[in-house]
């Protein structure tokens, strides 16, 4: 079904390899990121869900009605 859908397609043979260079820059694009970070922020923001001193947000405790 789907094989005679594509076949009607102009150009269907490029969407692979652009959706692939896409998914590949966004990756290396986010390692990047990951990299560059600071250690320091990533440590804190690591310990955030530890501490107990985390600001209590109202809508954790709307739906705690099991």
């Amino acid at each position: 079904m789907f094989k005679h859908y594509f076949e009607k397609i102009h150009n269907v043979e490029v969407w692979p390899i652009i959706s692939l260079a896409i998914f590949f820059i966004f990756f290396v694009g986010l390692m990047l990121y990951v990299w560059r970070m600071k250690k320091d922020y990533v440590e804190e923001m690591s310990d955030i869900p530890l501490t107990d001193d985390a600001p209590i947000i109202a809508s954790d405790f709307k739906n705690e009605n099991h």
